[in-house]
């Protein structure tokens, strides 16, 4: 078995399921496992995406409308790898490569199965566990990752169900704002807060600075989508120019809190178990066997000169 995955969700799926010696290639996004990145990248972004987040976003949109690819996919070295399982989504336009962007580059056909995960919600997630082990031949793996998914998500939730659910909006994007949906919203649940902006299943939608300053959230989670922890960071001196950002109630109680978007917010695999006890750890304290603040997370502090 030959599997070329160009999705960082399904690369962790298919180590979940115990083949990851079975994998011979990867997307530019694939990070984990941390040894993942020695295997041939078979994909990278189509323009540069240190830009701002308005320049990316502005970027992404002119490329939808005209037609140009998000992404450029390496034919050349695919079949090459001579994959017999090729992996990808068909959820999100923007977010990782797709079945277009495969087929549009011929190597579709060089795969004996292609894999296209769509994952909304949490089960979808599991949907996505289940099609990577039928297509591996990993049916009782996947049955047991995702028990034990669903397990440690349990265990997240007993632990914090006798707690008060604070009021939290997510952000997925800063400039413009986005309120985090999909299974951003299950997961709030799960480690008992009480989401106000973003719905369960539905896509992440770009909203009105207003709508958040409406909402004055106890917390105030921002995990932009592609971004890591330090990248996330940046988006700081973004939000510190929006009117009324020094007057939310999460800012002046110190409880505005940025993320790894990227391995965790905005990945449907098995990183969610981890997102569950981040958000927990972010909106209780919730003490998990090893600590997510300042690896996965980190509060936010004003910036330097910066008067609130």
């Amino acid at each position: 078995m030959r599997i070329v995955s160009l999705l960082a969700s399904g690369t962790e799926i298919v180590c979940g399921l115990g083949a990851g010696d079975a994998l011979v290639g990867r997307s530019h996004e694939c990070d984990n496992p941390e040894w993942v990145k020695r295997l041939p990248c078979c994909t990278h972004a189509a323009f540069d995406i240190e830009m701002s987040s308005r320049e990316i976003d502005a970027e992404v949109r002119r490329r939808l409308r005209a037609g140009e690819p998000l992404y450029h996919v390496d034919a050349e070295l695919i079949r090459s790898l001579e994959p017999d399982v090729l992996i990808s989504q068909e959820h999100c336009d923007v977010c990782a490569v797709t079945p277009a962007d495969i087929a549009r580059t011929g190597c579709a056909s060089v795969a004996r199965q292609v894999v296209a995960l769509s994952a909304g919600t949490v089960a979808g997630i599991y949907d996505g566990v289940r099609a990577i082990g039928q297509a591996i031949s990993r049916q009782a793996a996947a049955a047991h990752l995702i028990g034990d998914m669903q397990r440690r998500i349990e265990q997240v939730s007993a632990a914090v169900a006798h707690k008060r659910p604070p009021t939290v909006v997510m952000l997925e994007w800063t400039d413009p704002i986005f309120a985090m949906g999909n299974w951003g919203p299950e997961l709030v649940e799960a480690a008992n807060g009480q989401l106000l902006l973003g719905e369960k299943g539905e896509f992440s939608r770009a909203i009105e600075w207003d709508a958040v300053r409406a909402a004055d959230p106890e917390y105030l989670i921002i995990a932009p989508c592609g971004y890591g922890l330090e990248r996330s960071l940046r988006e700081t001196t973004v939000l510190e120019a929006l009117p009324g950002w020094f007057e939310l109630q999460a800012v002046r109680t110190g409880n505005v809190a940025f993320a790894d978007g990227n391995k965790f917010f905005n990945r449907s695999g098995t990183t969610i178990v981890e997102t569950t006890e981040i958000i927990a750890e972010i909106l209780h304290g919730n003490e998990t066997p090893q600590s997510w603040r300042d690896r996965a997370w980190q509060q936010y502090a004003p910036s330097p000169g910066v008067i609130g």
